[in-house]
């Protein structure tokens, strides 16, 4: 029997390197912009203005690709086996920081699953987004069967736990679309009650303004003091609500080599940290997301975490 063209198009997906791949239909109804719209309004979003002036997009995705019909999520594993020096003198990054730049390790192969779309579909246009514009990825990624939406608000595999990178490409194909994954969630609690400064407001609900990933990434100003005491030696985002989750108890490694973790990203020595200049420290990250924090940033993170390792 032939395979029908979205199954080409998943086992395409999966050749190119991708764990999970599904579809959703961009014109169901979107009940999550109205989640953001309330989000919006409460402030939690802090600095990320952008967010604010994106929201039209971001709820409908005719806007940012005219025509678009399908979402083809993908996922891809980014969990390594790598176990960072947590001791005296050491800073921590996120996990996903700590091997090459997952823009640079999806986007091709999305590009290429775009272009794969575009050949099979007569007069088909795509658009391919790894977390760089406005789509709300992971409410599609639920909507195609990837797995759902935590009470930590990322998504969770019931296949791959918390460890999932995602990219969409959106098609002016029909495709079929998966049944939506369900919330598996159940009364479990852990991911709130380990988040070191209480950012998750309520269920499914993150007040940004509180999170130590937004603190020690997007933020430009100073940490609130009141906070600084909780983000530890974090230097780079947070994964306590991550690994909180029990779905992770299964995790496998990766097969990426791109995820495995360097020593500045494994090991980093605070003082060494210190005394980067900023030329330095694009050096030292040229190939890595940690860029993202900026140089000015980054200090700002290390300064706090030295702070709290000498008050340890």
């Amino acid at each position: 029997m032939s395979m029908t063209l979205t199954e080409q198009i998943k086992d395409e997906a999966h050749r190119l390197g991708f764990q999970a791949v599904g579809v959703s239909r961009s014109t169901s109804a979107r009940p999550e912009a109205g989640h953001l719209k309330e989000w919006l309004a409460r402030g939690y979003q802090g600095e990320m203005t952008w967010m604010v002036r994106t929201a039209g997009k971001r709820s409908s995705p005719a806007l940012v690709l005219p025509g678009v019909r399908s979402i083809v999520s993908v996922g891809m594993n980014y969990y390594t086996e790598d176990e960072p020096n947590d001791g005296h003198g050491h800073g921590r990054i996120a996990r996903y920081a700590r091997g090459k730049d997952y823009h640079r390790v999806l986007a091709d192969r999305l590009e290429l699953l775009a272009a794969f779309i575009d050949r099979e579909v007569l007069d088909s246009r795509s658009r391919v987004y790894v977390d760089t514009g406005p789509i709300m990825e992971k409410a599609w990624a639920q909507r195609a069967g990837l797995g759902w939406i935590g009470k930590h608000s990322n998504l969770v595999s019931g296949q791959y736990g918390s460890w999932l990178l995602l990219g969409e490409v959106l098609t002016t194909a029909a495709l079929e679309p998966d049944a939506p994954a369900h919330d598996l969630c159940g009364s479990c609690t852990l991911c709130i009650r380990a988040c070191p400064t209480g950012a998750i407001s309520e269920p499914y609900v993150v007040d940004a303004r509180r999170c130590l990933s937004y603190l020690t990434i997007e933020q430009k100003g100073r940490i609130p003091k009141e906070l600084q005491a909780a983000a530890g030696n974090r230097i780079f985002g947070c994964d306590d609500c991550l690994e909180a989750c029990p779905y992770n108890r299964h995790a496998t490694a990766s097969s990426e080599p791109g995820f495995r973790g360097s020593a500045p990203t494994l090991n980093p020595d605070l003082q060494a940290l210190a005394q980067q200049t900023a030329k330095e420290f694009q050096t030292a990250f040229r190939m890595s997301a940690v860029r993202r924090a900026t140089y000015e940033g980054f200090q700002r993170s290390v300064a706090v975490a030295i702070d709290n390792d000498r008050s340890a």
